[in-house]
């Protein structure tokens, strides 16, 4: 009486019957799935972060000091500590520019890395009454007017036990900590400039001395513009810099344009490295597969002997393929996860892009179809030689050798 074999146990059998051929089929397909899962959440949070900082960043135009420009987009980008000043009245200059809808003056001031302060963060001062950035930003999470005195800080600042941040030698209580934005923004402290006057003055009793101090009450290290979208913004930061001596102008969008090439670069690469490794898995389980089968000629012809069929066969070494595959596209996935979402601050740095963790249900797509990707290896790799040993003859196939 013949016994109905089960492919999928045979299958399971097989392969804990070989540990050394399954750990290297299993390695192969591992290292594909973690290059395709981690690669494509890397391009989603490097996408994610790109357009987090462009919405966070409000303004179309950012107006420095000559010469300050490089400092400016550092500390947005990087959080640079960096701190450049000119007269305060710059800003109603350019807010009488035509094409113009409103400027806002912000006030840079850096603390320091010593007793006074906490750590040595970028403090940034807005102006309440024309501020079309930091406000809306802070409104997210706190649903009150920032009181003088109360500061709010970025996603990456630590604060004390009691929810405040020491400046100069003073603790000032956070109203609020802001979410992610992707940039430098999130390793800043943001204030009133009412706040930050006092704050200045606490710190003159001290004996602390500031770079600001010659511009007394006028000083201020920015201007950010929002254009009349109908006006061309490379064309009025040229207007900016004829009418006004001594200063640089950033234009948002091509800051933004040039990120997004490096971005686009970095992902064009992840993507050709991904399919080639995808062929050369391919290739090297086709090997696997062609090498192995082939020993296991006389197990096949005594298999069909004992009834089992040549579908089942083809069955059985596909099954034996989508297992394995199946085991090192889940551990590739979970390497990459545990890389990759533990790490993201520290690979934010090392890229020095916008980088920011995107919701966890976008993720499933790339989970599922790099579980896909990663699966379908196996069974491609092994259709051939599962195809051509269903087609042996079993007599000529035992009497092999002899």
């Amino acid at each position: 009486m013949k016994k109905n074999l089960d492919t999928g146990t045979l299958s399971l059998e097989n392969l804990k019957a070989k540990p050394v051929r399954t750990t290297c089929l299993v390695v192969v397909v591992a290292v594909l799935a973690f290059t395709l899962f981690g690669g494509s959440l890397l391009t989603l949070n490097l996408r994610q972060g790109l357009a987090t900082m462009t919405k966070r960043f409000g303004a179309d135009l950012m107006v420095v000091p000559q010469g300050a420009g490089e400092q400016a987009q550092s500390a947005l980008l990087n959080g640079s500590v960096n701190y450049f000043y000119f007269d305060s009245r710059i800003a109603d200059r350019i807010t009488g520019t035509e094409g113009i809808v409103c400027a806002s003056p912000q006030f840079f001031l850096a603390s320091l890395a010593a007793e006074c302060c906490d750590a040595p963060v970028q403090l940034i001062a807005y102006d309440p009454k024309t501020d079309f950035v930091v406000q809306p930003w802070v409104a997210e999470k706190y649903h009150d007017t920032v009181a003088d005195g109360q500061v709010v800080v970025g996603s990456r600042i630590v604060l004390r036990p009691n929810g405040t941040i020491k400046l100069f030698d003073h603790e000032y209580p956070v109203a609020a900590q802001l979410s992610d934005s992707a940039s430098g923004l999130d390793t800043s402290i943001f204030m009133t400039m009412n706040t930050m006057w006092q704050l200045i003055d606490r710190a003159h009793a001290e004996k602390y001395n500031f770079l600001a101090d010659k511009y007394g009450e006028h000083a201020i290290s920015a201007v950010l513009v929002k254009a009349d979208p109908s006006k061309n913004t490379s064309f009025l930061a040229y207007t900016i810099r004829r009418d006004n001596e001594g200063v640089d102008v950033l234009v948002s969008q091509r800051i933004f344009s040039r990120i997004a090439e490096a971005l686009s670069g970095l992902v064009y690469y992840i993507r050709i490295f991904s399919a080639a490794l995808w062929v050369l898995a391919v290739i090297i389980l086709a090997a696997v597969f062609s090498g192995t089968i082939h020993e296991r000629k006389k197990e096949f012809a005594l298999l069909r002997i004992l009834g089992a069929t040549r579908k089942k066969l083809v069955g059985m070494v596909l099954s034996e393929s989508s297992l394995a595959g199946m085991a090192g596209a889940v551990i590739g996935i979970l390497l990459a996860s545990l890389t990759v979402f533990p790490f993201s601050a520290l690979i934010s740095e090392r890229l020095e892009l916008p980088y920011l963790d995107a919701p966890l249900f976008n993720s499933i797509p790339l989970v599922l179809g790099s579980l896909l990707l990663s699966v379908l290896v196996g069974p491609l790799a092994s259709l051939y030689s599962a195809l051509r040993i269903s087609g042996a003859e079993t007599y000529f196939t035992m009497r092999e050798g002899e």
